[in-house]
């Protein structure tokens, strides 16, 4: 079995298949249902490239295509995570459509992706200084790349999150943008500082007179549609190799720059310049798993004032 490229070109029977699972993702209002269904297609891809019929896959099929994930795409736990869950949905489709009996992917999951983390959580991920931060947006030479790379490490945002921005979600007076609701967010607005909100309004003029200049979304592409996930992983990591932060060659963390590390550099940070952990959590929107919490009410106005007070400048 073969560990090479997937080919593009699905049979017909598969293609209306995906088709329709698409429609239902977007019938039941699924975030970003455009990356299930990219997720869902590399795997049908996949498995027809190698002769597998993916309604019938076999638990060493899904191991077979675990390794091309991990050893040709090289993608980290955290990746391996989504791509296993947006296939879990498609087979928990293909069940409630009648096409198949159970869903196999829970419990592959349960047993394989965990074991995977376990040996990949003792690497550790590299801790960006300020000055390679700068370095890295001051590579960034088109104004929308490096607002991108801005907004994710001054915010924290989650990469999924700022796909989804809109151009009424910023304010680049109250320096705030309003993210759209997950289970993950416990909060919905985040604070940007004033280099931040310059690069912002820079884009913004740029942004103008690009095609798709009249849709809702923040980040668009050349051809005017909304940005993806994939596209700003490829941005942010193509300007963190063009300094040396990110070996796409190598397998280990420390070696790698996602935008995932931009809300580690947030965090790392903003601690380390001592701000109050309570004030850090609520920035980073993290979900709130005790009762204790829902009764930790913060004074949005002392918040503020603290990010502003410890989120490091990078001088562009």
């Amino acid at each position: 079995m073969t560990f090479g490229n997937c080919r593009k070109v699905l049979t017909p029977n598969h293609a209306d298949l995906l088709q329709r699972y698409l429609r239902d993702c977007k019938l039941r209002k699924i975030q970003s249902a455009d990356q299930y269904w990219r997720a869902v297609t590399r795997f049908v891809a996949w498995s027809e490239e190698n002769g597998i019929d993916p309604l019938e896959f076999k638990k060493s099929n899904f191991k077979e295509y675990l390794l091309y994930l991990q050893e040709v795409r090289g993608l980290i736990h955290k990746s391996l995570e989504i791509e296993f869950s947006r296939l879990s949905d498609f087979y928990g489709y293909l069940v409630d459509e009648g096409i198949i009996d159970f869903n196999p992917i829970p419990e592959f999951r349960k047993r394989n992706i965990r074991a995977y983390k376990a040996s990949s959580e003792s690497q550790q991920r590299r801790v960006v200084s300020v000055m390679d931060a700068a370095k890295m947006v001051g590579s960034a030479l088109e104004t929308r790349d490096r607002a991108i790379i801005l907004l994710l490490l001054k915010t924290g945002i989650r990469c999924h999150e700022l796909c989804e921005l809109d151009v009424s979600d910023i304010d680049t007076d109250k320096l705030t943008v309003t993210v759209k609701p997950t289970p993950k967010r416990s909060n919905g607005e985040l604070y940007f500082d004033h280099e931040t909100a310059d690069t912002l309004r820079l884009w913004l003029v740029v942004r103008s007179s690009r095609r798709g200049a009249d849709e809702p979304a923040l980040f668009t592409t050349n051809q005017g549609g909304r940005i993806k996930h994939d596209q700003v992983e490829r941005t942010v990591k193509r300007h963190a190799e063009r300094i040396g932060l990110h070996n796409p060659n190598s397998k280990k963390l420390k070696d790698r720059f996602t935008p995932h590390c931009c809300r580690h550099w947030f965090t790392t940070h903003l601690i380390r310049a001592g701000m109050s952990r309570d004030f850090v959590k609520e920035l980073r929107g993290d979900a709130r798993h005790e009762a204790i919490d829902i009764y930790n009410h913060i004074d949005k106005k002392e918040l503020r004032e603290s990010y502003l007070a410890h989120i490091p400048q990078l001088g562009v």
